[in-house]
C-alpha cells in the first residue's frame, strides 16, 4: 500500500501511535512523531513509498526513530524538536521549524553510520539506460540541481546524497529519497518543472534555506531494480560559464570515491577491488556548467548514445 492512500487522520495516529512503518529502497523505517509538520512533510515527501496495514505481517525494521518537540521549559522558550534513534540523542536539538529536515538528515546518517553491507559514497546517483551515473561532489557545487535536474528530464533517481554499492556484486541500488536543495537551487528547479513537489522550506538553518523534492513516482516504484556503474561524474556549476566536459583519469576518479566515500574501510580487499572494477567500466570527467537545461541535454544525449551501441 503506497503511504498515499493514508488520509491525514490515519497518517496522524500511526505516527501518534506504534510508528508509521515505512520501506525505503533495501530498508524498512518506524517513524513515530507527535509533530503535525513532520506527517505533513512526510505525506508530501513520501507519497509514493510502500508503507502497511494494521496487521499485517510485520518486517524486520532496520530504523526505529522518533521526531518530537523537547519538553520541560522548550516547550515555550524557543522550542526545539529532538531527533531519537533507537532511543537514543545522537544530535543536539534543533529549531522546532526545522523538524521534518531534522527528520532527513537523521535518516542519512541512520544509513550512513550503520549499513555497512553496503559501500556507501556521498554522492547522487541517477539512472538511464541501465547505466548509473554517480555525482560525487563537495556543498555548493550544483550537485544536488543537477541531479533534480536530470530526474525531472526522464532520468531515474538512486539517491540524491548516499549512493549505494553492494561489495558482492558491484551493483548500485536504489535509495529514492526526497532530494534535498538549498537557497537559490529551490527557485531553479521549481522554475525548471513547475510539476515537482517540495515539502516545506527550512529557513535559517546551517545550510540556509532548505527544502525537498519528491522523488519522482517512476523511480520509487523502481526501488528494487540495482544498475551498473556507467559513468562517474565531478559537477561543478560556475555562473556564466560554458558546458565544460573535461576526461577524468580513472585513477583520479577512484581515489576521488575513496574520499567521498563513508565506510570505504571497513571492506578492505573487496571494497578496493568493487570501486577499482566499477570505475574501470567507466566514463569519468570533470563538469562545469550554468545552464541547467543544457547540462541536463548534454547527460541525456551521452546516455543515449550509449543505449545505442548496446
Amino acid at each position: 500500500m503506497k503511504l498515499a492512500a493514508l488520509d491525514p487522520a490515519e497518517l496522524s495516529a500511526r505516527l501518534r501511535g506504534p510508528g508509521l512503518l515505512l520501506r525505503t529502497g533495501p530498508f524498512w523505517l518506524r517513524i513515530a512523531s507527535q509533530l503535525d509538520s513532520v506527517a505533513g512533510a512526510l505525506a508530501t515527501l513520501y507519497a509514493e513509498q510502500e508503507s502497511l496495514l494494521a496487521g499485517q505481517p510485520q518486517p524486520f525494521c532496520d530504523f526505529d526513530v522518533r521526531i518530537d518537540a523537547v519538553s520541560g521549559p522548550r516547550r515555550w522558550l524557543r522550542p526545539q524538536a529532538q531527533f531519537l534513534f533507537d532511543a537514543l540523542k545522537p544530535f543536539k536539538p534543533m529549531a522546532l521549524p526545522h523538524a521534518s529536515a531534522m527528520m532527513e538528515w537523521g535518516l542519512n546518517w541512520c544509513v550512513s553510520s550503520h549499513s555497512h553491507q553496503y559501500i556507501i559514497i556521498h554522492a547522487a546517483a541517477v539512472e538511464r539506460g541501465g547505466r548509473v551515473m554517480v555525482l560525487p561532489a563537495p556543498p555548493g557545487s550544483g550537485k544536488s540541481t543537477l541531479c533534480a535536474g536530470l530526474v525531472n528530464r526522464g532520468w531515474r533517481l538512486l539517491s540524491d546524497e548516499l549512493t549505494l554499492i553492494d561489495p558482492a556484486s558491484g551493483e548500485l541500488l536504489p535509495l529514492a529519497r526526497p532530494v534535498s536543495l538549498k537557497n537559490k537551487s529551490i527557485e531553479v528547479i521549481q522554475a525548471f518543472a513547475p510539476a515537482a513537489r517540495f515539502g516545506p522550506l527550512t529557513r535559517d538553518t546551517v545550510k540556509g534555506t532548505v527544502a525537498h523534492m519528491r522523488p519522482p513516482a517512476a523511480s520509487v516504484q523502481r526501488d528494487t531494480e540495482s544498475a551498473r556503474l556507467g559513468w562517474v561524474v565531478f559537477p561543478r556549476y560556475m555562473a556564466g560559464s560554458a558546458l565544460n566536459p573535461r576526461p577524468l583519469a580513472r585513477g583520479e576518479a577512484l581515489m576521488a570515491l575513496v574520499d567521498n566515500a563513508f565506510n570505504y574501510h571497513l571492506h578492505g580487499r573487496q571494497g578496493f577491488d568493487t570501486l577499482c572494477d566499477g570505475v574501470a567500466a567507466a566514463d569519468c570527467l570533470r563538469f562545469e556548467y550554468s545552464d541547467l537545461e543544457q547540462a541536463c541535454a548534454y547527460f541525456t544525449a551521452l546516455a543515449d548514445a550509449k543505449e545505442a551501441l548496446r
